[in-house]
């Protein structure tokens, strides 16, 4: 290369190299925050992608009471990106009891909207769930109302079928590496003369690290995300008031252990007395990318 080409590129290319830098480590932050909060019951603000198709299957294991039994709480969800601003879940849930039977406990049709389009300070989402289960549900994916720890039996339990609505608004903001999240539930049983029950969810986390390492690094860090979540019921329209409603206080774990699929775990901690001692949560989800796409091209439709 001659030595006049050198000396013109050679200032050229010092001068990109900050801006070069900057980029990469800017990318490597949004990989950071771009992975998903680790909560088992808080929502955020952030919805799945477009097209995208997320299976996760989650269990409850829970600690019981003197003279109660403890319970296996199992459930699969599907989550779809259907647009921008739109995500759909389903859900299918079932239970064991010990020393008693194992029941399907039911389904849930759950979609969640973003109204605003940018981000902001604070981010609302609009969330509408139908529930088609029955009163041997122990996953407890939101706790609302009042509570009690019933010692009938899943074959009784299972026998009563409750047609539900369940709506919540969410609040939740980015602070740096921080997320913070709240929700306020209101729950409707279609099928009994309960009036509306309510509860609330809120929830803090945060990546370990900010800045991704070169290279696959399955225990890095940054593949961390930890936090603490807190939830419990607020009474109802008949009963406006905390006696007998649970509450419970959760550290919450979420480990990215490959591009698409992470585990998240949670020992949630009883509060007060109708409340479980403990409620053991662990998770696995995989994301499938494209997956609209995908499907389009399979039948012979535009990607």
């Amino acid at each position: 290369m001659e030595p006049a080409l050198l000396t013109r590129i050679r200032p050229a290319a010092r001068r990109l190299r900050a801006p070069l830098l900057l980029f990469l480590l800017a990318s490597a932050a949004s990989f950071a925050r771009a992975q998903e909060a680790p909560y088992f019951v808080t929502y955020d603000h952030h919805l799945e992608e477009p097209g995208n198709l997320e299976v996760e299957t989650s269990s409850t294991l829970g600690i019981p009471r003197s003279g109660q039994r403890l319970f296996f709480a199992p459930y699969a969800e599907i989550e779809y990106g259907v647009a921008g601003r739109w995500t759909t879940e389903l859900y299918f849930e079932g239970q064991s009891t010990s020393g008693d039977s194992a029941v399907f406990t039911g389904w849930r049709l759950e979609n969640r909207f973003r109204p605003l389009k940018r981000e902001h300070w604070i981010n609302p989402v609009l969330y509408l769930e139908y529930e088609g289960v029955n009163e041997a549900t122990r996953i407890q994916k939101e706790i609302v109302g009042h509570s009690e720890l019933s010692d009938e039996r899943n074959a009784e339990l299972a026998d009563t079928h409750a047609h539900e609505l369940e709506t919540k608004l969410i609040l939740s903001s980015n602070l740096h590496d921080w997320n913070l999240a709240g929700n306020f539930i209101v729950e409707k049983n279609l099928s009994a003369s309960e009036g509306f029950e309510f509860g609330y969810t809120l929830g803090v986390s945060r990546p370990l690290a900010r800045l991704a390492t070169g290279g696959e690094c399955r225990w890095c860090r940054e593949n961390f995300i930890v936090g603490v979540e807190m939830y419990g019921g607020l009474g109802g329209t008949l009963d406006l008031s905390l006696h007998d409603t649970a509450h419970y206080i959760a550290p919450v774990v979420r480990w990215q252990i490959g591009d698409n699929a992470s585990i998240h775990f949670s020992p949630a901690i009883g509060l007060t007395h109708v409340s479980n001692p403990v409620l053991l949560r662990i998770g696995y989800s995989y994301e499938i990318q494209a997956f609209g796409r995908k499907v389009a091209r399979m039948f012979g439709g535009k990607p």
